[in-house]
């Protein structure tokens, strides 16, 4: 996948989801997916804004994060995924995601 498929993918998925009250940044080494959960549906994009919550993690395991194959705990856990600012939005996440 690409960040455009992977962009893509998670604006249609949004596109059924309420708004969540923050912004959230995945942040890879090969850009930027950027939520604004503000909006209703949330929005999705590949600006580079500043966010409530920065998630930082290599493309290919954010590539299997959306597609389902890596558990976000897990990789929280293993030091896959690396969160800054606030914890909270990150635990939000989790339901936006499915």
């Amino acid at each position: 996948m690409t960040l455009q498929e992977i962009t893509a993918k998670m604006k249609e998925g949004a596109a059924k989801k309420s708004s969540f009250g923050n912004t959230v940044k995945f942040a890879t080494d090969q850009g930027v997916v950027y939520i604004d959960g503000t909006a209703t549906p949330p929005a999705v994009s590949n600006d580079d804004k500043a966010a409530d919550c920065t998630i930082k993690m290599d493309f290919s395991d954010f590539a299997d994060l959306i597609g389902g194959k890596l558990d976000g705990m897990s990789a929280f856990m293993t030091g896959k995924l690396k969160i800054e600012g606030d914890m909270g939005v990150a635990m939000k996440l989790q339901s936006i995601l499915r």
